[in-house]
C-alpha cells in the first residue's frame, strides 16, 4: 500500500502544474494563433481557436506599417547596453559589499536594499530634467545611461559571493592577482549561474519597457519595438487585432530564444538563491 501511494503521490503535484503551465502558456498560444487569422475571421468569430485558413498577412502589415528593422537594432543596443553595464558595475559592487572589509559597509547594504523599494515613477522626473538639460533626449544614451547600475544586480552578486571560499581570493592575491584581476578574471567563470541570471533579467525587462523609451523619445532614430507595437492600433478604424497580435509574437520572441538557450544556468541560479 506505501509503495503505491507513493507512486500515486506526484501524480496531484504534475496536474496541478500542468494546470499552471496551461494557464501560463494559453494567452501566448492564442495570441499566436490570433496573428495567422485575418480580421474579417476574428470579428466574425472571435472565440475561435484555430484560424479557418493560415494568413501571414498580419506579419507583411507589421513589415508595411513601421521601420521594423530599425526599431529591432534599437531594442536590441539598447537592451544589450543596460545589461552589459549592468553586469560590469554589478561585479565590483557585489565584491566589495560581500569580500572588502570597510567602515559602512552595514550601512551602504542597507541603503542599497532601500532603493529597491523606491517606485520608478519617484525618480522619474529629476532623471528626465537632468538628461533634458544635457541634452540628451531623443539619444540611445538617455535610454541606456539611468539603468546602467543595477540595486538588484548587485544584490544578487554579493549574495553569491557570500557563498564563495575566501581562501581562493587569498590564493589569487599570495599569486600576485590584483583587485581589478579578481573582480573581472576570477569571478566571472565563479559566477556564471548568477551574470547569466542577471543578464536575463535585464535584458528581458528592458528589451519590453514601454515607458521609458515613450517619454525620452520622439522620433523613429532611437524609438524602440515596444512604441512600434503601440502604435499598430490604428485610431478611428478600430484595433486591427491580427496585427497587433502579430506585432506582439515579434516582440517575444527574441526573449524567448533567450531563456531557451540560457535556461540551465537560470535554474541553477535560482537553485544557488534558494538553498
Amino acid at each position: 500500500m506505501s509503495r503505491a501511494k507513493s507512486a500515486l503521490g506526484p501524480l496531484p503535484l504534475t496536474a496541478l502544474l500542468g494546470l499552471a503551465a496551461f494557464l501560463w502558456l494559453f494567452p501566448y498560444a492564442w495570441m499566436v494563433l490570433t496573428s495567422f487569422k485575418t480580421l474579417p475571421e476574428i470579428v466574425a468569430a472571435p472565440t475561435a481557436p484555430l484560424p479557418a485558413s493560415v494568413s501571414t498577412e498580419a506579419y507583411r502589415a507589421v513589415w508595411r506599417s513601421m521601420p521594423l528593422g530599425r526599431y529591432f537594432w534599437n531594442t536590441t543596443v539598447m537592451a544589450l547596453a543596460i545589461a552589459a553595464l549592468q553586469l560590469v558595475l554589478a561585479l565590483p559592487a557585489g565584491y566589495a559589499l560581500a569580500k572588502l572589509r570597510f567602515r559602512g559597509r552595514t550601512t551602504a547594504f542597507v541603503l542599497l536594499i532601500a532603493t529597491l523599494l523606491v517606485p520608478a515613477q519617484v525618480r522619474f522626473v529629476p532623471v528626465f530634467t537632468l538628461l533634458a538639460d544635457l541634452g540628451l533626449t531623443n539619444t540611445l544614451a538617455a535610454l541606456v545611461l539611468p539603468f546602467g547600475v543595477s540595486a538588484l544586480g548587485t544584490f544578487l552578486v554579493r549574495q553569491a559571493l557570500l557563498t564563495l571560499p575566501d581562501s581562493i581570493l587569498e590564493a589569487a592575491r599570495m599569486d600576485g592577482a590584483g583587485e581589478l584581476r579578481i573582480v573581472y578574471g576570477l569571478l566571472p567563470p565563479l559566477l556564471v549561474p548568477t551574470l547569466v541570471a542577471l543578464f536575463l533579467f535585464s535584458f528581458v525587462y528592458h528589451w519590453n519597457d514601454y515607458f521609458w523609451p515613450l517619454v525620452m523619445t520622439t522620433d523613429d532614430a532611437v524609438r524602440t519595438l515596444p512604441l512600434g507595437i503601440a502604435l499598430l492600433r490604428e485610431q478611428g478604424t478600430g484595433v486591427r487585432w491580427h496585427i497587433v497580435m502579430a506585432g506582439n509574437v515579434l516582440l517575444s520572441v527574441p526573449a524567448l530564444v533567450l531563456f531557451v538557450v540560457a535556461q540551465k544556468h537560470l535554474l541553477r541560479a535560482v537553485a544557488a538563491s534558494t538553498s
